[in-house]
């Protein structure tokens, strides 16, 4: 199967060679890589430039924007950059973060989820931050989610789903767009990738909001918004960030914001979130 790489990059000389060192030395290299450097101020560009003169598969283009660094929009704004810079003669696409060492065996273990089964959708392994000279999983969500920093779709439900939404909950939404239409998402707890940088580091305050308004616009409804946002807020050690979480449900309520989803995907979103949450409690 083909594979096509996007990575979304904004100053990040001192990882983007680390991540395309590893795929370039993947068992089943990647038919393309497109690096979108969305602005950067420091050596990103001329990193990837010099990778590219000796791997042509990696291709950079260059993207000038204003947009703030939050969670969602900017990234998948340069996500979608990218997309224009890809043909269609791909089976399975893939964003990347540009922070990330994968082990060499990853994307071939990716390619044999989709070969085994035509209905899988989506697939990924999970990634592991350093703490304390030691290398642990980053468990800020379930096992059974792909994170956004490696998510591996299928063309066909790529397109399906309508590709990545940019705004906080793209990362969710996709799975639970492949869920309402029947496709399968897989986790291989075998995968074990490097991620340099936290979730989040580079996040300003005005974030902080926004993972509420995520919520709301995922067509949660206030009760599945309240579990799901206690639920983060004690994942990250921070009890206090579920004030935050409400505040900005509201304030996305409050303004109407459109939903990312139709009204039937969101009764299936609150229903499927219902069940699973039944699942864990009984």
């Amino acid at each position: 199967m083909r594979y096509y790489i996007i990575i979304p990059t904004y100053n990040e000389e001192s990882f983007i060679q680390l991540t395309l060192d590893s795929l370039a030395n993947q068992t089943v290299l990647p038919n393309k890589v497109v690096v979108v450097n969305d602005g950067s101020t420091d050596k990103t560009a001329e990193i990837v430039s010099a990778f590219a003169k000796e791997n042509t598969f990696v291709n950079l283009v260059n993207k000038t924007s204003a947009a703030i660094h939050l969670p969602g929009s900017k990234v998948i704004q340069a996500f979608h950059e990218g997309e224009k810079h890809i043909d269609d003669n791909y089976d399975i696409l893939v964003k990347i973060d540009a922070d990330l060492i994968f082990p060499p065996n990853y994307f071939e273990t990716i390619i044999n989820h989709f070969e085994s089964d035509d209905r899988i959708g989506m697939a990924g392994g999970f990634c592991y931050i350093e703490k304390n000279e030691e290398w642990i999983l980053e468990n800020l969500t379930d096992k059974d989610h792909i994170r956004g920093a490696l998510k591996a779709y299928r063309k066909e439900t790529f397109k399906q789903i309508g590709g990545l939404k940019p705004a906080m909950g793209w990362d969710t939404v996709d799975e639970l767009l492949c869920k309402f239409y029947n496709w399968k998402v897989v986790t291989n707890e075998s995968l074990h990738v490097k991620h340099l940088k936290p979730t989040g580091a580079n996040y300003n305050k005005a974030a902080r909001y926004k993972q509420g308004e995520a919520f709301y616009t995922l067509g949660y409804g206030f009760l599945i918004t309240s579990i799901a946002s206690a639920k983060l807020a004690m994942m990250k050690k921070k009890p206090l960030l579920f004030l935050d979480y409400i505040r900005g449900f509201w304030k996305a309520k409050s303004a109407k914001t459109p939903l990312l989803v139709t009204n039937e995907q969101a009764k299936f979103i609150r229903n499927y979130r219902l069940q699973k949450m039944k699942q864990k409690l009984f």
